[in-house]
């Protein structure tokens, strides 16, 4: 047997390194295309409902291994770019970036589940975003936590968009279909599951407006003002923040929620006019 020497070895490592490089770094699949709609969820069955609203579809993985569901709205001409980010504001608005500058979209939407934090909000509901707060940011004194929020307005062109959709009623099967809100929604890394708590106490005396809270939109949103991209926020209620959330996810209205979020922002995605 010839053993190679350790001059050949290490060219043969060069070369095998170069292409591990190269493979982890090369995108997979045709192109992305550009100038199309960017959909970001945070659970797989979030993404599930809106991908029963895009044919033709094929997956673009990211050079850093994010997977991308693109293909077309149905019925339409839609370039639409499907992908879970996972849960959390810092995931979100990393993905959103990534999103961003891989597919350059005319307009960016963030959807999935949310929980209720007004009584008049039903489950099944969809809440479009008005404002986003980003609850997290303060100082902790000695007698209290002070909130430091940002807050991001609602692109105003998607939310005109939306708008309309509610209006002319006709994107659900159901007639009549969930009660659309245009409210606030607050966004922050924590599941709440309690009204009772200081944290609902404090989102309540400090966001009395937002009618829905969840994990993910915050992250988003600041990574679409960085980009001046816009960005929406379409969430389904699928639970009420108040200790009762394992019953509700039992009944099934996880799944409910999401597809309701879903045929909404598919109704919306249709009338978003192409980039001049």
């Amino acid at each position: 047997m010839i053993v190679p020497s350790c001059a050949c070895v290490s060219a043969r490592r060069g070369r095998v390194v170069t292409q591990v490089v190269a493979q982890a770094t090369a995108p997979v699949g045709p192109a992305p295309p550009s100038g199309g709609v960017v959909v970001l969820t945070a659970l797989d069955h979030e993404c599930a409902a809106v991908c029963e609203y895009v044919t033709g579809r094929w997956s673009f993985i990211h050079a850093a291994g994010t997977i991308f569901e693109v293909g077309k709205l149905t019925g339409t001409d839609v370039d639409v770019a499907v992908t879970v980010v996972g849960c959390g504001t810092a995931a979100a608005a990393v993905l959103t970036e990534r999103a961003i500058a891989a597919f350059q979209p005319r307009a960016l939407f963030f959807t999935g589940v949310a929980g209720a934090l007004k009584p008049s909000v039903r489950l099944g509901d969809v809440v479009v975003a008005t404002k986003i707060y980003g609850y997290h940011g303060g100082r902790a004194d000695r007698d209290e936590f002070r909130f430091h929020p940002d807050a991001w307005e609602a692109p105003h062109r998607l939310e005109q968009l939306a708008r309309q959709v509610g209006r002319e009623g006709g994107w659900h099967a159901d007639d009549p279909g969930p009660t659309v809100h245009f409210k606030p929604i607050a966004s922050g890394d924590v599941v709440l599951n309690s009204r009772t708590t200081p944290l609902a106490t404090q989102i309540d005396r400090n966001f009395n407006d937002a009618v829905a809270i969840e994990m993910e939109s915050a992250g988003a949103a600041k990574a679409g003002h960085l980009y001046t991209a816009p960005i929406l926020t379409v969430r389904g209620i699928s639970d009420k923040a108040d200790g009762a959330k394992h019953v509700a996810d039992r009944a099934g209205w996880q799944e409910v929620a999401a597809r309701n979020a879903a045929a909404f922002l598919a109704a919306l995605i249709a009338r978003v006019p192409v980039r001049p």
